[in-house]
């Protein structure tokens, strides 16, 4: 059902149109991408490439969890809001890190198994007063700014399916606009538009078709489904918003990036082929109403993951002699593409990276030149990007100044494979195991030739001006700033900067952990701050962890800069963490038909968080301790490990089921140890 905008709110929203056209010198960062067209971009320059040198730590904060710390803080009227994982939400001075006021939303652990990437969550929104946090199990929740206290919560989600919301709510005037993930848990995604005053629904719009026999919702669903076969809505379909959304007030269109199918692979969700719209696409909705205005697919008939939810930039900019305005993105499937976002007529697109899935786009079509040893098979192939993507979760930002796009880019490599057979709601339709010697070649390719950069892209020449190397793959968001200067954390535990015009790093201070997040900058009281948070996880440690031993990480902190700052972080424990390796594992007891069963449940179960082959993933489980190994049943059923993320799986495992995987993974440890 369509729901109209009220008049107050298009009220609003004229005044929120006007503000952004009007693009004052920020002081506050009152949205994930500071501006609605999410360029991570801000006008402040107390901080440049001359003064930088001087920048040091104003303070920091402890953060209380382990896990992945991809949130982009917030910061309104002098006070910082910061949301970790668990959705729990504090705000502080800006200037003294004071802290004001805590919230925690309780999210019920057992939404932690349901999160493919960890319990992160990539931001908060704000409006009128009020912090708008969008909480793991679903819930809209509105909070009080000035004391933390609930005003409004509304479920945005069916409970009982498996839905989570991970990304950042938007405030647009007084809509809000929230996604959500789960598409590998077989769900239907959509994109929802509440009023920010009450969290009154306006409209609903779902990404891909469900069942033709109950009606479509609208005539796009109708469209998209004549691109789908089979009974595709058994299997959820997915296409889940779980990140960007950008807008443009003047078009008052919402562009909304959708995600992977599900199941992953194709012939099991739409056995003849087709497109499948509208996975992997950048859409146009209109923001009063939610009614569809146009579309351009990606990855047609996605089969690897290759989400489009990476952020979309909007900028004007001069191509081809005349002013375009355009929408912008880098998403998972290794293009860099250039959109007229009044229309959603492709300019151009190019790759950033290695890509071996298509040889490039057809400009006559839009639609990319497919290599067919892609479209894998049983037999494991080697593809690149991997799932992990060329780009992913982690904002690129663009500057006005230098008319570039920084981008976060990575070179992976994956080994992909269909099973032999797929449940709905069981897997992906994707197998983990088996072939092992094939696989292993692809995972020692991928170990040799991955990497990492940031690049300074072009848009309009479609070409790189420059790039930072690193060492591997895994540093954080980016954010640009009118002092000629880009913002980045490194997967060598710092937090960099460097000339935007030349790439010139012109300052570095060790943080002791990997700021994977997006920084934001502000000004309190005539100075200017930089923040970030710093805390390894969440989809960067999807990887091969071998490529990290020795990574040394201190706690989670929220790290908060300025000029002069003399703030120093203590001595890193002792017991730091250390991505380890390998070491010996228990002797295999049991047999081959055991170990093979362990391996079909852990492909279903496990693989998504833990990794292709048992290689890598949140946790690297060959890399088990004994006294992991002694309490597995109790991990895995008994959830003892909830609050880390690890709910308990006795809903869908046998206490036997539990043991066949245990063995695999004994099996798994000993195979790579050379046992």
């Amino acid at each position: 059902m369509i729901f109209l905008l009220r008049s107050a709110i298009a009220a609003g929203l004229l005044l929120a149109v006007a503000a952004f056209s009007q693009a004052p010198a920020h002081v506050d960062w009152a949205s994930t991408g500071l501006e609605w067209n999410e360029q991570h971009f801000s006008p402040l320059d107390q901080i440049n490439a001359d003064t930088v040198g001087d920048l040091g730590l104003a303070w920091y904060v402890d953060l209380n969890t382990d896990r992945g710390q991809e949130a982009t803080p917030l910061v309104v009227d002098g006070v910082l809001y910061n949301t970790e994982p668990w959705n729990i939400t504090t705000a502080y001075n800006a200037a003294t890190g004071e802290q004001l006021w805590r919230y925690d939303p309780k999210v019920p652990l057992r939404f932690g198994r349901l999160a493919c990437c960890d319990i992160v969550t990539r931001g908060l929104g704000f409006h009128d007063g009020k912090v708008i946090i969008g909480a793991l199990d679903g819930r809209l929740i509105a909070v009080d700014a000035k004391t933390g206290e609930e005003v409004w919560s509304v479920q945005t989600t069916d409970p009982a399916d498996s839905y989570t919301i991970t990304g950042a709510p938007r405030v647009y005037g007084d809509r809000i606009l929230v996604g959500n993930g789960g598409a590998e848990m077989g769900v239907r995604g959509y994109v929802t538009a509440y009023d920010a005053n009450d969290g009154e629904l306006l409209w609903r719009w779902h990404t891909v078709p469900g069942n033709p026999a109950d009606g479509f919702e609208n005539a796009a669903m109708e469209a998209a489904a004549e691109t789908w076969s089979g009974e595709w809505w058994q299997s959820g379909g997915g296409g889940t918003v779980w990140d960007a959304i950008s807008y443009d007030p003047e078009l008052d269109l919402v562009y909304i990036g959708t995600g992977n199918g599900s199941p992953w692979t194709r012939k099991f969700r739409s056995p003849e082929g087709g497109d499948n719209l509208y996975l992997a696409s950048i859409v146009a909705l209109d923001g009063a109403s939610g009614e569809y205005r146009w579309h351009y697919q990606t990855t047609p008939g996605e089969e690897w993951d290759y989400t489009a939810t990476q952020n979309m930039v909007l900028a004007d900019m001069e191509i081809g002699g005349r002013m375009r305005q355009v929408i912008m993105q880098a998403p998972k499937n290794g293009f860099f593409y250039v959109l007229d976002r009044a229309t959603g007529e492709l300019i151009s697109a190019e790759t950033i990276a290695p890509i071996s899935w298509a040889t490039g786009i057809d400009m006559a079509t839009g639609r990319p030149v497919e290599n067919p040893e892609a479209r894998y098979g049983t037999i494991p192939v080697m593809v690149s990007p991997g799932a992990g993507g060329a780009h992913n979760w982690n904002p690129m930002a663009y500057s006005p100044d230098t008319g570039l796009v920084y981008v976060p880019v990575t070179e992976t490599y994956m080994a992909y494979a269909a099973a032999e057979s797929y449940e709905p709601g069981r897997g992906l339709g994707t197998a983990f195991a088996g072939h092992d010697d094939i696989r292993r070649e692809i995972a020692e390719y991928a170990d040799a030739n991955s990497k990492g950069w940031l690049s300074a892209w072009d848009p309009v020449t479609q070409t790189e001006r420059w790039r930072v190397p690193y060492a591997q793959k895994g540093s954080g968001g980016v954010l640009a700033t009118a002092g000629n200067l880009v913002f980045q954390g490194t997967i060598g535990t710092t937090f960099a900067a460097y000339r935007a015009d030349t790439g010139e790093k012109v300052w570095e201070l060790p943080v002791q952990n990997v700021p994977i997040a997006a920084p934001i900058t502000y000004m309190v009281d005539g100075v200017q701050y930089i923040a970030v948070n710093a805390g390894w996880g969440g989809g960067l440690a999807h990887v091969e962890r071998a490529a990290y031993s020795g990574l040394h990480l201190g706690p989670p902190r929220l790290l908060v800069f300025k000029l002069g700052g003399t703030t120093e972080l203590p001595p890193m424990p002792e017991e730091s963490f250390v991505v380890p390796e390998l070491s010996p594992p228990p002797a295999l007891e049991a047999d081959a038909a055991t170990v093979a069963r362990g391996e079909a449940l852990y492909g279903a179960n496990c693989a998504i968080c833990h990794g292709n082959a048992a290689r890598g993933g949140v946790k690297d489980l060959r890399h088990m301790s004994p006294a992991t190994h002694a309490s597995f049943a109790e991990i895995v059923l008994g959830g003892s490990r909830a609050a880390n993320g690890m709910a308990s799986f006795a809903d869908v495992l046998s206490e036997a089921e539990s043991q066949d995987i245990h063995h695999y993974l004994i099996a798994r440890a000993n195979e790579d140890w050379g046992n």
